[in-house]
């Protein structure tokens, strides 16, 4: 029997692409500054949680500290995209 990975499970979760699974496993890693949880262990919090939309991999790595999960220090987080103004009505 196959066993399913991480990001297979975590695509099909927030219903993404397995790229974008991986991408967003990466980047929940990116966000400790040294040491850095697994895959497995990333996926076995989100589903612990009940998230009713896609969080930001930072979000996860914030709960997972916050939460006692992975007890590491956290990088910056990332600057806030925003949208520029419509000028036009």
């Amino acid at each position: 029997m196959q066993k399913i990975k991480s990001f297979e499970q975590i695509a099909k979760l927030f219903q993404i692409s397995n790229e974008s699974a991986k991408y967003f496993l990466n980047h929940v890693q990116k966000s400790f500054k040294v040491e850095k949880p697994n895959h497995a262990l990333i996926l076995e919090f989100i589903e612990s949680q009940s998230y009713e939309f896609v969080p930001t991999p930072y979000d996860i790595a914030s709960a997972m500290k916050e939460n006692g999960i992975w007890n590491y220090e956290l990088s910056s987080p990332p600057p806030k995209v925003e949208d520029e103004e419509d000028l036009y009505f």
